[in-house]
């Protein structure tokens, strides 16, 4: 239960004043529901303007407050300027411009012979001094003050910052007192300043200190939490399993493991042998082999007498996963069933009776396969895909599913950077599968302009002429989904009225059964070329898809481009990966695109990306999903991620963890972070 101190912070937006339905909608868009989520929605950067009384004493394009007296309205039939002119107490004239349809605004603000304290950007118009739509305008002389160093902060429409601003303001009025948890010796060296005054400066103004405190929290109670996850998985009593071999002698695999496959078996193969459960991560790059090496954990749990299961993030990865496993496995005799939400009636119970009695071995499929009405005979191993789509709390509820706690073998194909790895995994060992296997071909990486679309066109019908197919995956356009989608259907409708009915649109909006029908339609070969939005998992393995081309790929980021790409290269025919590309590229942007030509090592790819962007770039949300963190910023997290582990070790193994003085405070911290799953480890429950 989370602590009572902690409770004011978790209570709904809509208990604030002005916060009514209308308003939570937008609120909920950016995340904003909850007290906390205000007092931790920082501002992006913060205007600084310098109050005046004469004019004279400011500079064109300053941010300025000044005193103003208002003298006349000027405003010309049709669609011309609205100009407010007034004069500061030195007598200089200034004019307040508006555009559009604001007249009526300006009139009601700035009556003619009343005073207004007015802020906004100082500007020339050939000889007169000019203020275009001012930011504030306000009767009282005290509330310039306020706007001296103000707040600009992440809107959605239907926000202000105004709006923002004054909720924020409502919520720092419920900060609680609360102890601290970080260690004596290095609070006092970092000379950070206290939990709530942190909270508090990083609203006023640009405070270094105190945004670095407040994300060394985020990464403290991170590192803490998987930690105790680890401390906990060490006392948990699993099933050794020790395989004789018999199974995965026989299969029959069209190519020789790699050494990197080679080496991460044997340590899985250690792993599963102990009492304590495997928490492992498989990376590999796209291609680098991960079902294999998968597929060869669950076959020594098979051979050990016990079950596996496989969790896929989606429907379609779950098949592709299941029809892979189900070609390698046959003539072994193992057998391997598909669960997913979509099985009902008959099907689904013989499917829930194999598991119960025995008679499956191995199960794939979406979270179904861990819901409460299924039950297994002796689950001892789980492998989960797509690691990121599962928060460690996922985990823990998976792990309840066996008589004892199975192993667990995580994998992801988005290469990590060394630090994200610590950050987002530092429960888990971690195997490598570095290498590629033999014989698989270089993919020819293109960038093209975007002015050159008819000649990709062009080549896309080539393609197609000589029966191969072809991915076109559409720009992020927005954060969001709506906009996403209508781009990628404009870009659908160009290309099935050059194709016909061979191209097909996939996306995350539509059923699963029109996007099951339009995905199998394209990996049976009826369709040529698949449109998809970049919120899909473009992860059916079609060998004969042999061309992918990126629409405005400088939006996207390193990792984002290098799995995209990863969807062709998957058979025996050379494959091409265009970048199409904007007119206007950054500098950013341009070594990105630059480096995917240069290589295809995702590992390096990742570091690069975590160089380019530790820059300060501003990334959308989907680009940067590889950090779990909302405050903590790339720079912050390698500089302050090593202090938050040491610290978290210092706490579990010198100043008594939870139980002691310190850890009350951790605990505070983890629920404020909504890292509570490790204080649950610690109850067992």
């Amino acid at each position: 239960m989370r602590p009572e101190a902690l409770n004011c912070l978790f209570t709904e937006t809509d208990s604030l004043e002005g916060v009514g339905p209308k308003l939570k909608r937008p609120l909920e868009k950016l995340g904003l529901t909850r007290i906390r989520d205000l007092l931790y929605h920082l501002p992006d950067r913060f205007v600084e303007r310098r109050a005046v009384t004469d004019l004279d004493d400011a500079s064109v394009g300053e941010n300025v407050i000044v005193k103003l007296t208002v003298r006349e309205h000027r405003s010309r039939s049709g669609r011309g300027p609205f100009r407010v002119i007034a004069e500061d107490d030195a007598g200089n004239i200034l004019t307040v411009t508006y555009f559009g349809r604001a007249s009526y605004t300006a009139k009601k603000q700035l009556p003619v012979g009343e005073t207004r304290w007015v802020a906004g950007r100082l500007d020339q118009y050939g000889q007169m001094l000019q203020m275009v739509h001012p930011e504030h305008v306000s009767e009282s002389s005290a509330a310039p003050v306020g706007q001296l160093c103000e707040a600009v902060y992440p809107l959605s429409e239907g926000l202000t910052q105004g709006r923002v601003a004054g909720l924020v303001q409502q919520a720092l009025k419920a900060l609680p007192e609360l102890p601290e948890w970080i260690e004596t010796g290095l609070y006092d060296k970092m000379k950070w300043p206290a939990w709530n005054e942190a909270v508090r400066e990083v609203h006023r103004g640009v405070h270094a200190q105190a945004r670095d405190r407040l994300a060394y929290d985020e990464l403290f109670a991170n590192a803490l939490a998987l930690m105790l996850v680890r401390e906990s998985n060490r006392k948990q009593s699993g099933t050794p399993l020790q395989g004789d071999g018999s199974l995965r002698a026989k299969l029959k695999l069209p190519f020789a493991l790699t050494g990197a496959q080679a080496r991460s078996i044997r340590e899985i193969e250690g792993d599963v042998a102990q009492q304590a459960p495997m928490l492992r991560l498989l990376q590999g790059d796209v291609g680098a082999g991960k079902t294999v090496v998968a597929l060869n954990a669950m076959l020594i749990a098979v051979e050990a007498g016990a079950q596996a299961a496989m969790l896929a993030p989606t429907e379609i990865l779950a098949r592709q996963h299941h029809e892979t496993l189900a070609r390698m496995l046959a003539g072994t005799g193992v057998e391997i069933a598909l669960l997913t939400g979509r099985d009902k009636g008959k099907a689904r119970e013989a499917i829930l009776m194999g598991l119960v009695d025995g008679s499956i071995d191995i199960v794939v499929g979406t979270h179904a396969i861990f819901q409460d009405s299924v039950s297994y005979r002796n689950l001892a191993l789980v492998v989960i895909d797509e690691q990121h789509r599962f928060g460690v709390g996922q985990r823990l509820m998976l792990a309840r599913k066996g008589r004892r706690t199975p192993h667990t073998l995580a994998m992801t194909a988005t290469p990590i950077p060394r630090t994200l790895t610590l950050a987002q995994y530092g429960e888990m060992e971690v195997s490598k599968l570095d290498e590629l296997p033999p014989g698989r071909q270089a993919i020819d990486t293109r960038v093209v302009s975007v002015e050159r679309m008819g000649d990709v066109v062009g080549a896309i019908a080539r393609h197609i002429e000589t029966g191969q197919q072809a991915y076109w995956v559409c720009p992020m356009v927005s954060e969001s989904e709506n906009d996403d989608l209508a781009a990628a259907e404009a870009r659908y409708a160009t290309l099935k009225e050059r194709f016909g009915d061979t191209v097909v649109l996939v996306h995350g909006q539509l059923k699963p059964d029109a996007k099951d029908a339009g995905m199998e339609r394209f990996a049976s070969g009826e369709a040529s070329v698949l449109v998809a939005t970049t919120v899909i998992e473009v992860g059916v393995d079609v060998p004969n898809a042999t061309l992918m081309v990126i629409e405005q790929a400088e939006r996207f980021g390193l990792a984002q481009l290098h799995q995209l790409r990863g969807r062709v290269g998957r058979g025996s025919e050379k494959s091409t990966c265009l970048l199409l590309r904007g007119q206007q590229l950054s500098e950013t942007a341009r070594q990105r695109l630059a480096l995917m030509r240069e290589t295809q090592d995702g590992f390096r790819l990742a570091e690069e990306d975590l160089q380019l962007r530790g820059g300060g770039e501003l990334l959308g949300t989907r680009q940067s999903g590889d950090t779990p963190f909302r405050i903590a910023s790339l720079e912050q997290i390698t500089k302050l991620l090593p202090l938050a582990h040491d610290d978290a070790r210092l706490l579990i193994e010198r100043d008594g963890g939870l139980a002691g003085p310190r850890g009350d405070a951790a605990r505070l911290l983890l629920y404020l972070f909504e890292r509570d799953w490790g204080v649950q480890l610690l109850r067992g429950g």
